[in-house]
């Protein structure tokens, strides 16, 4: 099912060096459309609600829901990231260490609503700073090592609180194609990594193909947006 991506295996360094070497093509300086398309099914009528972004990066929509009355905590493993994100949206920021984590992290801007933690995503844990009303991850299932994935789903479950909503992208295409990053997640695993304990479903379907993935050597390309709410008890 996973052609060549099965055995696929990047270390956190090379993130770090895709960072220091400004190679981000994965970055996007406006707000991801499957966010802005969705964000009344995540909030659900809800106001002040707290969003989770794992492998932030330097998102631009973490400003746009804190501008909108929302609280945003990240994690990411590069620090020219955490910076370049206060930064460029010229806000003030404060660092300080995560006792918790070891040679961790945390950047609080002036208003104190948005939390981006330096470390390792596999470090961070609910007792480091609670639970998530709403998690967007646009880029973290399908840039983390196929083999983590039960280990991720296992995370993110444990960071959602009972009326969390999340809104996650994946991507289809031939994994026989391409070694990525981005990874192939097929709708299986997905229902296998989250089923038993979460509802999903599927929001959108959209062909994303562009040059880009013409230059990967793809000849499909689909970006599928879900969204998985806890089953209630």
């Amino acid at each position: 099912m996973f052609g060549q991506q099965a055995d696929r295996v990047m270390a956190l360094g090379e993130w770090e060096e895709y960072w220091q070497r400004n190679e981000i093509g994965f970055h996007q300086p406006q707000v991801h459309k499957i966010l802005k398309n969705n964000i009344d099914k995540v909030l659900n009528g809800r106001k002040g609600v707290r969003f989770f972004f794992p492998l932030c990066g330097k998102a631009v929509d973490m400003k746009w829901l804190a501008d909108m009355g929302h609280s945003v905590v990240g994690v990411e493993i590069s620090e020219k990231a955490i910076r370049q994100f206060f930064e460029e949206n010229n806000m003030t920021y404060t660092e300080e260490p995560v006792p918790a984590i070891p040679g961790a992290k945390v950047y609080k801007n002036s208003e104190k609503n948005i939390s981006l933690y330096q470390c390792d995503l596999y470090a961070f844990s609910s007792s480091i700073d609670g639970q998530f009303g709403a998690i967007w991850d646009r880029g973290s299932l399908v840039a983390i090592n196929p083999a983590d994935r039960e280990k991720y789903a296992a995370l993110i479950i444990s960071l959602m609180a009972k009326d969390c909503r999340y809104l996650l992208e994946t991507l289809l295409y031939n994994p026989d194609l391409y070694e990525g990053p981005p990874f192939f997640v097929p709708d299986e695993q997905l229902h296998s990594l989250f089923g038993s304990s979460c509802d999903i479903e599927l929001l959108q379907s959209v062909d994303a193909m562009t040059d880009l993935q013409r230059q990967w050597g793809l000849d499909k390309f689909t970006q599928n947006a879900h969204l998985i709410t806890p089953k209630s008890s």
